[in-house]
């Protein structure tokens, strides 16, 4: 019997998963004082306090292609999926170890599977692949409907802070100045290439969550699952569990922590929310 074994970079806040498999190759926190590896001996909250106080450069370091392979352990099949190629090398790095993986191993096979994305929309993949595994599909028809899948889930945030993006070079400090003051949040989404899409600058929490939920529902939510993950932000990710459950009756909604390579550019009181298309998702 093949073994099979699902495999993401840190990215998907995930350590383990509970019937499948599964590996994690860490993404690394780089600063010139300090330097921070994303895996489950990491101290989140002293981690986020940190970078709160921290004001030089800082930069974010994807799995090489050995860190890839090591996480591939020995499976016969590996589903790979990591953070979006429009902000990281994860992905690229992951079809390097691909490569170097099946030609030294014949018969095995790797999936790798760029997600446009990070964090919460990450985790619903990994449990669509979990139960897609779980069923017996074969490996074939777990790479089509898993591509299908994704094309069906999406992403939105709401951000209280883009310092760490500001440091590392990916939003100039002007705009990165104007969050947070004044309670000024961003609201936006994963573009279709991966990107970071600012849509809105709102004023306040409560605003910031209206404002997710009407894009929640313009970008297709109806029905099916919704993943929040949140920076040291419990009681904004309750409201928010609240109010997406109040306009949408049919979602079922869970809640986590984010870990560390999400929780640097989401920043303390950020949330990311994965979330479901449409009212009947692919592959059931």
């Amino acid at each position: 019997m093949r073994t099979v074994k699902i495999v993401s970079d840190s990215s998907s806040d995930l350590l383990c998963l509970e019937s499948v498999d599964f590996a994690y190759a860490p993404m690394k926190l780089i600063t010139a004082e300090r330097e921070f590896i994303d895996d489950e001996t990491l101290d989140v909250d002293e981690t986020v306090g940190f970078f709160d106080k921290y004001k030089g450069k800082s930069k974010s370091s994807c799995p090489n292609p050995n860190d890839w392979i090591e996480a591939f352990g020995d499976a016969d099949d590996v589903f790979c999926v990591t953070i979006t190629s429009g902000l990281s090398g994860s992905y690229n790095s992951a079809c390097a170890a691909k490569q170097i993986y099946e030609s030294e191993h014949e018969g095995r096979r790797v999936f790798v599977l760029d997600s446009l994305s990070a964090g919460p929309e990450i985790t619903l993949v990994i449990r669509k692949l979990e139960e897609y595994i779980g069923r017996g599909m074969e490996y074939e028809n777990i790479c089509d409907h898993i591509t299908k899948y994704l094309k069906n889930t999406g992403l939105v945030f709401i951000l209280k802070s883009l310092k760490n993006f500001s440091n590392n070079g990916r939003v100039s400090p002007i705009v990165a100045k104007i969050v947070g003051i004044a309670g000024i949040c961003i609201v936006g989404k994963a573009s279709d290439e991966g990107t970071l899409d600012p849509t809105h600058k709102c004023r306040g929490e409560e605003r910031s969550l209206e404002t997710l939920i009407t894009d929640l529902e313009r970008l297709g939510l109806q029905s099916g699952k919704v993943s929040i993950g949140h920076c040291q932000n419990e009681r904004g990710a309750l409201r928010l569990k609240e109010m997406i459950e109040a306009k949408f009756s049919k979602v079922q909604v869970e809640l986590h922590k984010l870990r560390g390579l999400c929780s640097f550019y989401a920043e303390k009181g950020g949330m990311l929310v994965g979330f479901e298309k449409g009212a009947s998702p692919v592959g059931g």
